[in-house]
């Protein structure tokens, strides 16, 4: 599917969003994105638009209200994402899927979530904090779901586990310096006792960040194959287009 519609919305009594969908009527099942730290760049806006073509429909809400920050801007994205409150970006997260209900080509009952790093965190959030309007999760390398010490002071995750409903796909990489192996464990530890379905997934050579093509820590390899594992993913617990 290669013909897609991409715009800018504003989100109800919230911030503006990415919108990114198919061209055909649908209706099609849809994805939540959540950003990295540095805002909806054009990064996020091709993710969007890349989820179109696979035939879904994807919304990134602006949680940082207009603000981006380029990737060798580290210090001030970083000072970003420590003022970021947990509850708003839950609200407005919240505030997206809304906007998707509102929206015929949708499917009502096929909307997932999608992050990275800082986005991935929200994507294990949101899997708990809205459980019973998501039906699949996906979050690469979600840094500060259970720290024994989040650099940027950011609460651990691990008591929402019993909230989610929805499978939950993980991915990181081995060489990524911000989340341990040990980090892993916790991780898996939570899901597995509280009989959650997930998996997790690390790739051997990856760095922290290795899906994002503008970046450094860019591994073609890896990003690739946790894409493929991502549609297939919500292919699988979301459907196809109609």
């Amino acid at each position: 599917m290669s013909q897609i519609t991409s715009e800018w919305i504003q989100l109800e009594n919230g911030p503006r969003a990415w919108y990114a969908r198919p061209s055909t009527a649908g209706p099609h099942p849809a994805i939540v994105v959540f950003i990295e730290a540095f805002g909806v760049n054009q990064h996020f806006q091709d993710v969007a638009e890349r989820l179109a073509r696979a035939g879904f429909c994807a919304i990134v809400p602006d949680l940082y209200h207009g603000k981006t920050y380029e990737y060798s801007d580290f210090d001030n994205a970083i000072g970003h994402l420590k003022t970021l409150n947990d509850d708003l970006a839950m609200a407005e997260a919240g505030l997206a899927i809304q906007a998707l209900h509102q929206r015929s080509e949708v499917r009502k009952d096929a909307i997932g979530a999608l992050g990275f790093c800082m986005g991935g965190r929200l994507a294990f959030m949101a899997n708990a904090v809205h459980a019973d309007r998501l039906s699949a999760a996906v979050a690469f390398y979600g840094a500060g779901i259970a720290p024994n010490l989040d650099p940027v002071g950011r609460k651990p995750l691990l008591h929402l586990v019993h909230q989610m409903r929805a499978p939950l796909l993980l991915l990181y990489g081995a060489e990524d310096q911000s989340i341990t192996p040990e980090e892993h464990g916790r991780i898996a530890s939570a899901l597995s006792t509280a009989h959650k379905r997930y998996t997790l997934t690390v790739f051997p050579d990856a760095p922290h960040g290795f899906f994002a093509d503008p970046r450094d820590s860019f591994r073609p390899e890896a990003a690739q194959e946790g894409w493929r594992l991502t549609l297939d993913h919500f292919t699988h617990y979301l459907g196809a287009s109609a």
